[in-house]
This record gives C-alpha cells, structure tokens and sequence, in this order.
C-alpha cells in the first residue's frame, strides 16, 4: 500500500502485528514512523516501549526472541528494525544453515512462526530503504518482498520517490500550510535546488516561511541567500532570457553569477542541456509542455513541468538552424573553458551576444 493509505488505516484500526517498510524514499516514510509511534506508544510510553535494532548488529532470530518477551516496563511495545535486507540468506551454502534457527528451520520459518502467534502489544516494522524499485535494486527488492511475504500485503507500505508531478504539489501543499507565497519561477527553482527530494524541500521552505514571512513572496534572490545550490534559480532566468533572445536581461543574470562566484563551465553545462533538449523537441515536433514531458520520459530523461515549459519556450524561440547552431557554439564554449583561457565571463557574454543576435 501508499503512505497515504497506510496513514488512513492506522489512524482507523489497530496496527498490525508487523509492517514491511521498502524503497527508499524517506520524507514519507519519517511520516509514518511518527504516525504509528503516536499511535502504538502515545505519550510518555514511548520512553520505554520504544526499540531500535538493526540486523547488522542483531539476528532475526534475536529480534523475535525479544519481541516475544515481556516486558516489565511497557505493555505496548514498537520494534523497529533496520537493514531488513540482511535477514536473507546470502547464497544457498553453508552460510544459509548458519543462518537456520536452532531447530535447523532457515530464519524465514522463524518469522512466519512468529506471525502465527504474535505478542500482544507488540508491532514490529521491517524498514528495507537500501533498495530502490528499479533498475538493478529491483531484482533484490522482489527477493526481499519474498522473503517477508508472510507480513502480508495489506502490511508492506512501498515507499517510492516523488514524481516531478507530486514533488511540485507536496512544495505548494507545505508552502500552503507555512503561509509562504511562492511560485512560478521561484517553485521550479527551489524544487530544481532540492533535487526533488521531500526532506529537503520541506526543510527549506520552514526555512524560507521564517525569513520571509507571509507577508511579501519569495524572490529568487532569497533562494540563493538561504537555499544550497538555489544559484541554479540565476541559471534557469539565464536560459529563459536566451530563449526569449532577451540579451539585457541574460547579461544581468550572468552577471550575477559573476558576482556571486558560481562556477560558470556548470552553468555552461545547464545551458546545453537546455538548447539539446530544445532541439530534440523541434525535431519531434513537439508543441506543448505536456507533450515534451511524455517524449523525453520515454526516451529516460525525466524533466519537470517548468523545465518542460523551458525547452518548448526556448525551441518555440528559435528555428531549427539557429538551435543547432546554438548547440555548436556551446561546445566551442566548452571547448575554450577546457583549454584554459582565462577570462571565464568574456568568454560566457561571447557565448551570450551570439545566442541572442537577431
């Protein structure tokens, strides 16, 4: 199940006896570890019911054994374990028997015996965040499902990474709650700055709601007093100028990262991204941001709307010829970085004057 259902159920029944927590997405998962807390062990219960292992340092067979046991100073109880991962067999050799119980039954029996008589009071959440449901980790994330099956479906909460989709609305959904204006440009830039990542973005608008406040909306240049890596705000109106062939305000950007020290080869390489992009959508005849979203997904590349929104406004700026022409100047750019020359900002407002001449 989501996160979302998993925090609507508990919040409706009793916990299970055992959850399966897999992927490696941690903002939702900190969620719901704090909601099953509060509902296992409100209060000052948590002091002594509470109980953090991992099976680097600890057996299964161990863990079970204290999960069966009573405990003098708590009737509810919450065992989490981390590195769930490591309770599998290694290889089907001698390592797998030392992995066996003491009846000679490998750990998995151990587990499913324990499931069919669990603790009363006692909820135990296998946490596997090594993982992740793709690619190579997909393999061993399925052997690991396998291997904790008998918690059941209904208990395995699959914690996968935002989408560019979601991430934009988890950021307007806090900023909401926070009371913070921000959007358009200043949103795109702060979820390019976080990477996507949950934890961070919601970290860094707490941050912002308090140095902002409510009353005025976040600028560009509060992301890059407070928000690591927010330069990348100057380079994103940077290329919107150049696609725009607003020259003005392309050089005033540039300058900015002058002045603030940025390592103009990255926002060179930003710059190419976004004029390769761009052609590759002209050439596919792309027309819309939807559209290029749907294109460049199948093709691997992942782009967020607003970065979506970029490429057809930059391809939509210049013909074919002059996009491909762009993509040969910026190598030529690269090229002079690479061998050395010395004025880096002569060399980027060349780059600038060519790619916004009529």
């Amino acid at each position: 199940m989501t996160p979302e259902q998993f925090l609507a159920k508990i919040a409706k029944q009793a916990p299970a006896p055992a959850y399966l927590f897999v992927g490696q997405e941690g903002y939702q998962r900190k969620l719901c570890r704090e909601a099953l807390m509060a509902r296992v062990l409100p209060g000052e219960a948590r002091e002594e019911g509470f109980t953090q292992v991992d099976l680097d340092e600890r057996s299964l067979n161990e863990v079970l054994d204290d999960a069966r046991s009573l405990s003098l100073f708590a009737s509810e109880r919450l065992i989490w374990i981390g590195s769930a991962e490591l309770a599998l067999p290694r290889r089907m050799t001698a390592a797998a028997a030392d992995e066996a119980d003491e009846d000679g039954k490998p750990m998995e029996s151990s587990l499913a015996a324990y499931l069919k008589a669990p603790t009363p009071g006692t909820v135990l959440v296998f946490e596997c965040s090594r993982y992740d449901f793709v690619g190579d980790d997909k393999a061993r994330l399925e052997r690991v499902e396998k291997f904790y099956a008998g918690i059941g479906e209904n208990a395995k909460v699959e914690f996968r990474h935002f989408t560019p989709e979601t991430s934009r609305h988890l950021a307007q959904d806090l900023a909401r709650k926070a009371g913070l204006k921000i959007a358009g440009v200043e949103l795109a830039a702060l979820l390019e700055a976080v990477a996507g990542d949950a934890g961070r973005l919601a970290s860094e608008i707490e941050k912002l709601a308090l140095f902002v406040g409510s009353d005025r909306p976040v600028t560009l240049e509060d992301l890059r007093a407070l928000v690591p890596n927010a330069a990348q705000a100057t380079i994103f109106a940077l290329v919107n100028a150049l696609g725009k062939r607003d020259r003005k305000t392309a050089l005033r950007c540039l300058d900015i990262l002058v002045r603030d020290g940025e390592y103009l080869p990255l926002a060179l390489t930003f710059l190419g991204t976004q004029f390769r992009l761009a052609l590759a959508a002209k050439e596919a005849r792309i027309s819309n941001a939807q559209q290029a979203q749907s294109y460049f997904q199948r093709i691997g590349v992942r782009i967020w709307r607003d970065r979506a929104e970029q490429v057809i406004a930059t391809a939509s700026a210049f013909p074919r010829e002059s996009l491909s022409r762009a993509v040969e100047l910026l190598y030529d750019t690269d090229k002079k970085f690479r061998e050395g020359y010395k004025d880096d900002q002569l060399v980027m407002e060349l780059l600038v004057l060519a790619l916004t001449a009529n």
